[in-house]
């Protein structure tokens, strides 16, 4: 009887580790890691040979890119797969690239919330740090710890400001920013022959 039930458990097992992808969450993690190394490390040598004004602006592209991908991550979550069947079924190329997106919702809002955003967030950080430091050794501020401090905090409020800004954008034209993005997933694909999201089989019930 003992044996039985521990049989019966096995399949169960098996789906919840399926249900969560263990696969994809260790690639996932792995990556990041290895993408927010390599990205800081160009960062780095890159805004330190810069002017300030060129650091400030190279700063709030950063930002801009994590609250634009986190955006998309909302919005792929947010949206439905039923009309981008409708563009495919009238051989509208961008439905088979956003039914594609839609369908993998899960791993594209880890990948462009979690994976991007935390890569944004480590190198505003180390580019805010490099910003005060150059503003500390050309202009003389005495109290460099307490820049550091506003730095920082206008970094983070900038930020989380923004991502507050793109959610509700998302959420509100969830289709079209879908759209865009399948626009350009399909000319990676097609002009590159980078196939960022492949194309998922429908289990059957």
């Amino acid at each position: 009887m003992v044996q039985d039930k521990k049989k019966k458990l096995k399949p169960k097992e098996k789906n919840f580790l399926n249900k969560y992808n263990i696969k994809w969450v260790i690639a996932i993690s792995m990556g990041t890691f290895i993408m927010a190394i390599v990205f800081s490390i160009i960062s780095e040598s890159i805004m330190r040979n810069v002017e300030i004004t060129v650091a400030f602006i190279t700063l709030l592209v950063i930002v801009f890119i994590g609250v634009t991908f986190d955006a998309i991550g909302i919005a792929v979550a947010a949206a439905n797969e039923k009309p981008f069947h409708a563009m495919a079924a009238n051989s509208i190329p961008e439905g088979k690239y956003g039914s594609r997106l839609v369908r993998n919702a899960s791993p594209v809002s880890n990948f462009c919330n979690d994976v991007i955003g935390d890569i944004c967030g480590i190198i505003s950080g180390a580019a805010g740090t490099i910003i005060v430091l150059k503003l500390v050794n050309i202009y003389g501020f005495s109290q460099g710890t307490v820049l550091s401090i506003v730095f920082s905090s206008f970094i983070a409020a900038l930020t989380v400001g923004g991502k507050a800004f793109g959610k509700e954008i998302a959420l509100k034209n969830s289709r079209e920013i879908v759209f865009y993005t399948a626009k350009v997933v399909m000319l990676l694909d097609m002009k590159l022959g980078i196939n960022v999201i492949p194309e998922m089989k429908r289990k059957k019930k």
